[in-house]
């Protein structure tokens, strides 16, 4: 396994709208478990394919709860969180609810910065795993929010793309001057 390099707003190859994949081959298998190493170094919950270079409809998310036997009242730094890693290759969106939910959103192509974006808080999706078996199913919450974030990025489209422009103006701006201080 390899942790890839993440692909950072304004590079362009983020705006590329992703292929479909033919069939699930161990190419794909590869680059899958590469790219959970990426996300859980990052770190992050959801990664696209197209976010480290590979423009196919390929993403992995992982909510990583904490575990049963964690002390709520433990620092954070010391609690230990249990996988619960989930691909989804070529995933649509074939319902969606009325009701929306609103999530304070982050990026790992957009570090750093984080903001309020509205979605369907419920969808019913289709999609194939690693071993290429359909699966088809109902989800809410978090997994919903992560989900459609995620095939954003299917589609060319960043999370501050649902953003006014003035405020996704404000941002950009800001994740350049946390460039200019890193660089420095």
């Amino acid at each position: 396994m390899a942790i890839l390099e993440i692909i950072e707003t304004p590079d362009p190859r983020l705006r590329v709208i992703s292929t479909p994949v033919a069939s699930v081959t161990d190419a794909h298998r590869t680059l899958i478990a590469d790219m959970f190493e990426t996300m859980y170094d990052a770190p992050g919950i959801g990664l696209a394919a197209v976010q480290v270079g590979v423009a196919e409809r390929i993403l992995v998310i992982d909510l990583q709860r904490p575990a049963d036997d964690t002390d709520p009242d433990a620092d954070p730094k010391d609690v230990k969180y249990v996988n619960e890693p989930r691909v989804f290759i070529n995933p649509e969106i074939v319902w969606e609810s009325d009701e929306l939910t609103v999530y304070n959103e982050g990026c790992l192509s957009v570090p750093e910065l984080f903001a309020d974006v509205d979605r369907p808080s419920r969808v019913r999706a289709k999609w194939l795993d690693e071993t290429g078996a359909a699966h088809e199913q109902e989800l809410d919450g978090m997994l919903a929010t992560c989900l459609q974030h995620e095939m954003d990025h299917l589609e060319g489209v960043l999370f501050i793309d649902h953003l006014s422009k003035l405020k996704r103006d404000m941002m950009l701006k800001k994740l350049e001057k946390l460039r200019r201080a890193k660089a420095a």
